[in-house]
């Protein structure tokens, strides 16, 4: 398969990659791992051939069919999203177009060369299961989550995170024998990314994949490889496997450096002691080449800089009574859109449940009512004795003053958080030193979500809703989260599509479908599937078949005639309403959109030393990138 040799390449003074050599074996599925920065967006680029590198060379058989994952979407797409996923597959979709041609030529028919070129062209292309191309992009276009409504719709009228689904579902349309993927489970829902998990677990090619789900790391890779310092170091094996070897590894790469270092002090004392004396000289310059050999022994021992983790220590939240949370006949929308109907479930002292189900639903939506921030249309719901809650949004740049410092926005949203409960918060979340005095408006996407999670458990709450808190987050400060949660002594109502996190957290599932009907199961994932198999509840997690039906059954028909004038009426009125909102959503996500390649221009532009520019332009995106991913989420829920 593909070969890379002495392939190096660098931005600045930063060496992303330094003469890394490395042949991909055929068939294995491997995921690339770094910490950010370390250059595997470069790293993938090259090998897909969209970035050249400095210096090396890139070896691929004339059998290669490499199939990269990119950036950007279609700008030019087909007129449906059916007809656009269909010619992912490039070779059918060539021979289709030039069969189209042929029939579109008004001399088709009558000439008997052009007839016998257009059989020949046909054979090939019912060889290569043209004919069967549609209903296999129906089959992928499901999985992805892509309803029949949504199908039949021009791509442009797609979110971006929507369109990048499309391209995903090309990509595995073309049926290719090296597959790249970068971060291909973003803008993925829970019963999506399980089902692009079993897709790649069947794919038979090569797989290279960047990913920072460590569920999905644990499951599919066979080999793991790491670019740090621009080396690139391989681990047969899973992430788990992963972290066992490398943990040996270092281990002995220290020992290593350590002998070498108590070698070259050795030396030195005898360069220290004799090096003046003119009877000794020989010998001490000879000790002085040794240590220089030794030297540069040691700088080719690759050792791990340590690299900071958050540790937070929650004081134990006030006792609340034993029922946490009680719903009642629930139902959760927006005016004229309702989401999910007569939602009835009930949260006990210490339950940490995960709501989970597919995008639409309304997971957010009922988050957000719980808190406070949205009236319920119909039903209740009612907080136990003595319950306080604090709120986790996806967005946390709607819950903090931008203009304000990190430690002032926990200090004014936390009137009874002192400054050094502040900062000792803040430190366990990588705030440390005058970075508590950044404004928040120069934070990244990450650093904001931290001060979101900073301000949610300053609050000494006993009841916990978080929406996403995972989100920007990287591996190793997930975990940290996780610890904090598992020992947390008061309850948790959450959304996560990372299927550790949930797991590692939950005591209990919350299943929504899409019909309203919801159960708690106790237990994770895995219990909740076993559970609701036995109770015959659906599992939300698989895509199931859609039953086709081009005419109105009889149970519709008859509700239809029970109708009144009135609820006919307004039932168009409330159908109207909604694809108004649904036109407003998707002009507004264009717009965010737009200015967001604007901005990206902008900053392409701008000088590295312009840190105050660099600062502004990246906080403005940030800011414009969670606007549009609410956008997302809020047509998601309108579709639904």
């Amino acid at each position: 398969m593909i070969q890379l040799e002495k392939i190096s390449k660098r931005f600045g003074d930063k060496q992303v990659l330094d003469s890394v050599d490395f042949q991909f074996p055929e068939n294995e599925k491997i995921a690339l791992i770094g910490i950010n920065g370390a250059g595997k967006s470069t790293f993938l680029d090259i090998i897909a051939e969209t970035t050249e590198a400095d210096n090396g060379n890139i070896t691929a058989p004339p059998r290669c069919r490499i199939c990269f994952l990119p950036q950007e979407p279609n700008p030019s797409p087909m007129s449906s999203v059916i007809e656009e996923c269909v010619s992912g597959h490039q070779d059918t979709h060539i021979l289709k177009e030039q069969m189209d041609r042929f029939l579109e030529d008004p001399h088709f028919g009558q000439d008997e060369k052009m007839t016998e070129k257009y059989v020949s062209v046909e054979a090939k292309y019912k060889l290569l299961g043209g004919y069967h191309q549609e209903s296999k992009a129906h089959s992928i276009l499901q999985g992805l989550g892509f309803t029949e409504q949504m199908r039949e719709k021009n791509p442009i009228e797609l979110s971006g995170g929507w369109r990048m689904r499309l391209e995903l579902a090309k990509i595995f349309m073309n049926e290719p024998n090296f597959l790249i993927l970068d971060e291909p489970t973003n803008h993925l829902d829970l019963p999506s990314l399980v089902w692009v998990e079993n897709y790649l677990q069947k794919f038979s090619g090569t797989l290279l994949l960047v990913s920072h789900d460590r569920s999905l790391l644990n499951s599919l890779p066979t080999r793991i490889l790491e670019l740090s310092n621009g080396k690139l170091f391989s681990y047969v094996g899973n992430y788990k496997q992963y972290l066992e070897q490398k943990e040996i590894r270092q281990e002995h790469q220290l020992a290593q450096f350590e002998q070498i270092e108590s070698q070259k002090k050795h030396l030195q004392k005898f360069v220290d002691r004799f090096g003046a004396k003119s009877t000794k000289a020989k010998q001490a310059q000879s000790r002085v080449k040794m240590i220089e050999k030794l030297g540069e022994q040691q700088s080719e021992i690759h050792l791990e800089q340590s690299h900071q983790h958050m540790a937070i220590t929650l004081a134990e939240p006030p006792r609340s009574g034993k029922v946490t949370l009680k719903v009642e006949d629930l139902t959760i929308g927006y005016p004229d859109m309702v989401l999910t109907k007569n939602l009835s479930f009930q949260i006990d002292r210490g339950h940490k449940v995960a709501v989970i189900g597919a995008n639409g639903i309304g997971k957010s939506t009922l988050l957000k009512t719980i808190s406070g921030l949205l009236k319920p249309i119909e039903g209740q719901f009612e907080s136990g004795h003595q319950v306080s809650i604090s709120y986790f949004a996806q967005d946390q740049h709607e819950t903090l003053d931008k203009s304000r410092s990190v430690i002032e926005n926990i200090m004014d949203l936390n009137p009874t958080c002192t400054e050094l409960q502040a900062r000792s918060l803040l430190g366990g979340l990588l705030f440390s030193g005058d970075d508590v005095h950044k404004p928040v408006k120069v934070l990244s996407g990450g650093e904001t979500s931290r001060v979101g999670l900073a301000n949610a458990l300053a609050k000494n709450a006993n009841f916990l809703v978080l929406d996403e808190p995972t989100n920007h987050l990287d591996m190793m400060s997930c975990d940290i989260l996780i610890k904090v949660l598992s020992d947390y002594q008061g309850s948790v109502l959450f959304v996560s599509h990372d299927r550790t996190f949930i797991d590692s957290i939950c005591t209990h599932v919350l299943a929504v479908l899409p019909d309203g009907r919801a159960e708690i199961f106790e237990g994770n994932i895995q219990d909740y599937i076993r559970l609701a198999k036995l109770s015959s509840f659906p599992n939300v997690l698989e895509i199931t078949q859609e039953k086709k039906s081009f005419s109105k059954t009889k149970d519709v028909q008859a509700t239809e005639k029970s109708m009144s004038k009135t609820q006919r009426q307004e039932q168009r009125v409330a159908a109207k309403n909604l694809q108004k909102e649904i036109k407003r959503t998707e002009k507004n996500m264009k717009s965010l959109e737009s200015k967001i390649v604007d901005l990206d221009k902008k900053i392409e532009k701008t000088r590295s030393n312009d840190h105050q520019v660099l600062a502004d332009l990246m906080a403005q995106k940030d800011q414009y990138v969670s606007e549009l991913s609410k956008l997302e989420d809020l047509w998601l829920e309108l579709q639904g």
